[in-house]
């Protein structure tokens, strides 16, 4: 499956490509209409959203027409290659409607053990991060550079990220509430991109609950590959969603993974 990998993030390329240029007509317009989808509470979806996933499969008809695919909008398509596609078109719908630059297109490919590619793309700042097989990258405005995860540092010195300030359940945010307590910065509403700082190198923490699978694959894939650390509340595999927590190094893991257990 490995030799696989250049051709499957070319292939992610150009789903990205064909995703940029479906949402960003719609981005920051005044006419934009949102839907939406739950019966309690706010979960927007928009044209964009369905447009960018409708191009997306397009790219794969054409290029894998063999593998099947999960994507938020229009569900599971079976296949035979044994790879699986994950696809959120956008991820951070909220922050789209609000016109917030942190949404972003997140694409994982893998098999039934999770990811060995994931992408995140934010197409109106065109930063661009991938990674798979040990190694990550990112393209954008000051060109194209390799990504590695923070060095090792105590938990007090971290930098911790969240979506929403209402983590999960009461329990769920009293033990995400007992974490935060204890590293040096923590911030709120920044959807996918705040994976891609893990990556980077820029962010200690993510730490979140009620996740799906296409909201954490891309992310899994890609901070894997910057040589970081993604899984459940326990220390589990976390690519099918639920409680996440992604770290720069196994060391500011473990530590969250331990003040999260004492308040669950």
């Amino acid at each position: 499956m490995k030799s696989l990998i250049p051709e499957l993030i070319d292939v992610a390329h150009a789903m990205a490509e064909a995703a940029r240029a479906a949402i960003l007509p719609h981005f920051r317009t005044r006419d934009l209409d949102d839907e939406n989808k739950a019966s309690d509470g706010y979960d927007p979806v928009t044209i964009a959203d369905r447009a960018a996933e409708q191009a997306m499969r397009a790219v794969l008809a054409k290029r894998r027409p063999d593998d099947a695919i999960l994507g938020e909008e229009y569900g599971a398509q079976s296949g035979s290659s044994g790879l699986t596609w994950v696809l959120d078109p956008i991820d951070g719908t909220r922050g789209f409607v609000a016109g917030t630059p942190t949404w972003g297109v997140l694409i994982a490919v893998g098999g039934e053990d999770g990811p060995i590619m994931g992408m995140i793309d934010q197409p109106y700042i065109g930063e661009r991060f991938w990674g798979a097989d040990g190694a990550a990258w990112m393209r954008g405005p000051s060109g194209e550079r390799g990504l590695v995860t923070r060095q090792p540092r105590d938990l007090d010195a971290a930098v911790l990220f969240t979506t929403f300030p209402e983590v999960g359940t009461a329990s769920e945010r009293n033990a995400f509430g007992a974490v935060a307590q204890r590293v040096k910065l923590v911030r709120y509403g920044m959807d996918c991109y705040a994976y891609a700082l893990v990556a980077a190198g820029q962010v200690d923490l993510v730490i979140e609950a009620g996740l799906n699978s296409y909201d954490i694959q891309a992310p899994i894939g890609l901070i894997e590959g910057a040589g970081g650390i993604v899984t459940d509340w326990s220390g589990g595999p976390v690519h099918e969603g639920g409680r996440v927590v992604a770290a720069s190094h196994r060391d500011v893991h473990r530590a969250a993974l331990d003040i999260l257990a004492d308040h669950l």
